[in-house]
């Protein structure tokens, strides 16, 4: 078992199902929904474990957000549960932190599934558009979902990404607000896109699944990844961008079932 992290609460988690754990880590501005129709098609043979990462969700908030911190966050979740060993799924954001846990605990790590993400620093210009829509909404104070649709579609063009972005504006009382913490997730956004760990390596079983037209995964990060994870296998998912798992939900589920089951 790890030492706890700190005294902070633990984190926010749905616990289903019985068997084997397996571990569901959602991406930047996501909760522990966003990766349900996966733990439905997983809970009939393991003990799924869906979680909402710090400044996410109903979790608690800090402004220290690193892949160490939130690695330690999801150990001490999983000491709390006694769970000795566990299969760790991680989409975007959620991938580095399951590698994380992986090369910083391997022995806590079964298998590891990372979906649309590699071990890489990636660049800091991203996210700019979505966090100026975020800070207007938090300067003119919605008090709708409407109303915050609005003001994010100033920003943000794609209506799928307002969508998404919206399942976490919601009322808490009288006022509406984001789950996420927007001023933690900017203030470490460099942490977040960054890679702390590029010398250590999990020797485990691993598989990175890539949307087939995202540019997460590109063919000059594999000497980089095989380097960290020297057992690692890939899928390409064709037809979808980074949010493979939502687009193809069938098709996703039916890889991670198999190398689930029979270690790819």
């Amino acid at each position: 078992m790890s030492a706890p992290s700190s005294a902070l609460p633990l984190l926010n988690h749905k616990d289903q199902g019985q068997g084997p754990a397996v571990v569901l880590i959602h991406g930047l501005f996501g909760s522990l929904d966003n990766l349900g129709l996966l733990a439905r098609a997983l809970a009939d043979q393991y003990r799924v474990i869906s979680l909402d990462l710090r400044n996410h969700g109903a979790s608690f908030h800090s402004m220290e957000m690193s892949y160490p911190l939130m690695a330690a966050d999801l150990l001490t979740l999983l000491d709390s549960l006694h769970i000795e060993k566990a299969n760790l799924i991680g989409h975007s954001m959620g991938g580095k932190v399951a590698m994380q846990v992986a090369k910083q605990a391997p022995t806590r790590v079964e298998r590891l599934i990372v979906a649309d993400m590699a071990p890489v620093a990636y660049p800091h210009a991203r996210h700019q558009n979505v966090f100026a829509g975020l800070n207007a909404t938090l300067a003119k104070m919605p008090k709708s979902r409407n109303e915050a649709e609005t003001l994010l579609a100033e920003h943000i063009e794609i209506p799928g990404v307002r969508q998404f972005l919206l399942k976490s504006f919601a009322k808490d009382g009288v006022d509406w607000g984001w789950r996420f913490n927007v001023a933690a997730l900017e203030h470490s956004y460099a942490n977040i896109m960054g890679w702390p760990d590029s010398q250590s390596r999990f020797d485990g079983p691993t598989l990175f699944i890539k949307g087939g037209e995202s540019d997460y995964m590109l063919p000059a990060y594999t000497e980089t990844v095989m380097a960290q994870f020297p057992a690692a296998k890939a899928r390409v998912i064709a037809g979808t961008g980074h949010w493979l798992h939502a687009e193809k939900p069938v098709l996703f589920n039916k890889l991670v079932v198999d190398f689930l089951s029979i270690g790819g």
